[in-house]
């Protein structure tokens, strides 16, 4: 997956980033970071002057998604404006559009919580790591917040096409540069936790998938997708005891994890490497093209994902993505069969009906052995035929964004440059039922707002309720408070200690 910044004439999906990357694309792009960063950061005596008593209401008078009706007493620039009519025409990367995004409809206050795993602020989101992607392109690193209130002010400044989350710090993230010129405090600016984050794109498939190439998906190959989430989600929770899974879909094409739990929040980049190498099954592949070689007898993993992959590779890819009905994608199935015998038999078997589909060739695999073509032990061939079906559905990752502590990845909840859909929460509950192609859009939610039409003497509602991303927000407050339900002991036990929630 490309990590570079690209316009969105030639839109991708680079939803992860490492500190070593380029932070912008334009030249010299230190140089330009920091020229943009001292440009955008206002001086110090125009800071406005937050209350924290007056940032976090009760939930009941929540004022993060204000009202769409006008305010006609206020002359804040930052209060609701009045509704932008919306139209098919409409593009979803216009200023009008994003602003009225992020003043309505993105979830500030669950974000801010979610980050910060408790209501009251701490370290936890004051030194998170924030990377703004302008409409210009340009990339700016290393932006930190020590309110919700105030991420949202600073995106309706700068209306960024999209943002992403990195690690915590020892110190905020915009006094680095300082911090780094002072030799006594050399290791004063370093990352200190992140969730442990997956990232599964549909472009690592095109070798298997047949119905789509490239930033194209369809619901025949979002399986693929849905494969890779119940394979691994189970995985994290029954050997690792992980809790807390946030899945998040990217906008396009594929789906990212964040798990969430404190005791994966805090691993080092050893312990992300070697849950990533866990997960891990393909190889690049050796000369017949086999990348599964899976040691015998199975680990308890592979034998569990094999269960529930099995059911999918009937459906999912010899009826719908039928990969071997072609004479050259055949060749690479005979070329996993290890039988020379059988491998011969199916050949010429092949050759006298080349657009044989895929269920019918993987048939007579089974039949021609039965039927004498074959010259080593049955249980070899089951073992072949293991690592195929493990080929064809195991899911593939992005290994190396999961193995870093620094890597920063896209935020939930912002709007994919490329098709305007809201990366919105998966619930694996019903995973099955996802459709990435029924997310909605920024424009489209926009215009839910204006076309919404509630009865007299209604209660107020928030503008997301009013739309089709309602659902979305609702589960990702729901996970949310669980997550801050749980954190509650640890941090009762730290303030006990006498351990400050927070640095002014």
């Amino acid at each position: 997956m490309p990590h570079s910044v690209t316009p969105e004439s030639t839109p991708t999906d680079d939803s992860s980033r490492t500190v070593s990357q380029v932070d912008t694309v334009k030249p010299d792009p230190e140089t330009q970071d920091v020229a943009m960063e001292d440009a955008l950061t206002p001086p110090e005596t125009d800071k406005p002057k937050v209350k924290l008593e007056d940032i976090f209401d009760d939930e009941d008078s929540d004022e993060e998604f204000p009202s769409s009706a006008p305010i006609a007493t206020s002359q804040d620039a930052f209060s609701q404006p009045p509704p932008i009519q919306i139209t098919s025409q409409s593009s979803f990367s216009d200023s009008n559009v994003m602003r009225a995004f992020y003043q309505r409809l993105f979830p500030f206050r669950p974000l801010f919580q979610w980050l910060n795993h408790s209501a009251t602020p701490s370290n936890d989101f004051a030194h998170r790591e924030f990377a703004f992607t302008l409409p210009n392109d340009a990339y700016l690193r290393y932006q930190a917040f020590p309110t919700a209130d105030l991420l949202r002010k600073r995106c309706i400044e700068m209306l960024p096409s999209r943002f992403e989350i990195g690690p915590v710090y020892s110190a905020n993230p915009q006094d680095r540069k300082s911090l780094k010129n002072t030799l006594k405090k050399a290791n004063a600016f370093r990352p200190l936790m992140k969730e442990l984050v997956f990232d599964i794109d549909m472009t690592d498939y095109d070798d298997i998938r047949t119905c789509c190439t490239g930033a194209s998906i369809c619901l025949k190959c979002w399986s693929f997708i849905t494969m890779a989430i119940k394979t691994i989600d189970i995985a994290l929770r029954e050997d690792f005891g992980f809790r807390h899974i946030l899945w998040v879909y990217s906008g396009r094409r594929g789906a990212h994890a964040w798990v969430c739990d404190k005791r994966a929040r805090q691993m080092d980049d050893q312990k992300r490497r070697s849950v990533a190498s866990y997960l891990e099954l393909l190889k690049g592949g050796d000369q017949s093209g086999k990348k599964v070689n899976a040691r015998r007898p199975l680990h308890p993993h592979l034998e569990r994902s094999l269960a529930i992959l099995k059911e999918h590779f009937q459906t999912s890819i010899l009826a719908e993505q039928d990969p071997w009905v072609t004479e050259e994608k055949a060749a690479h199935l005979l070329n996993l069969i290890p039988d020379p015998t059988l491998r011969s038999a199916l050949q010429k078997k092949w050759d006298s009906a080349p657009s044989r589909p895929s269920a019918n060739k993987w048939s007579d695999i089974d039949a021609l052995a039965k039927s004498g073509a074959l010259s080593k032990t049955p249980k070899e061939l089951l073992e072949a035929k293991q690592d195929i079906i493990l080929e064809y559905t195991y899911p593939r990752l992005d290994a190396e964004v999961s193995k870093k502590l620094n890597h920063l990845l896209k935020s939930p909840f912002v709007v994919h440059p490329g098709t305007g859909r809201v990366c919105v929460p998966i619930d694996t509950r019903n995973v099955e039922e996802f459709d990435p192609l029924g997310v909605p859009t920024v424009t489209q939610l926009l215009q839910e707002i204006d076309d919404w039409r509630g009865e007299e003497g209604e209660k107020k509602m928030q503008d997301w309720e009013k739309t089709s991303l309602k659902p979305y927000v609702d589960y990702f407050r729901r996970f949310v408070a669980a997550l801050v339900e749980e954190e509650k002991p640890t941090l009762k036990r730290e303030r006990e200690k006498g351990v400050d929630a927070m640095e002014f």
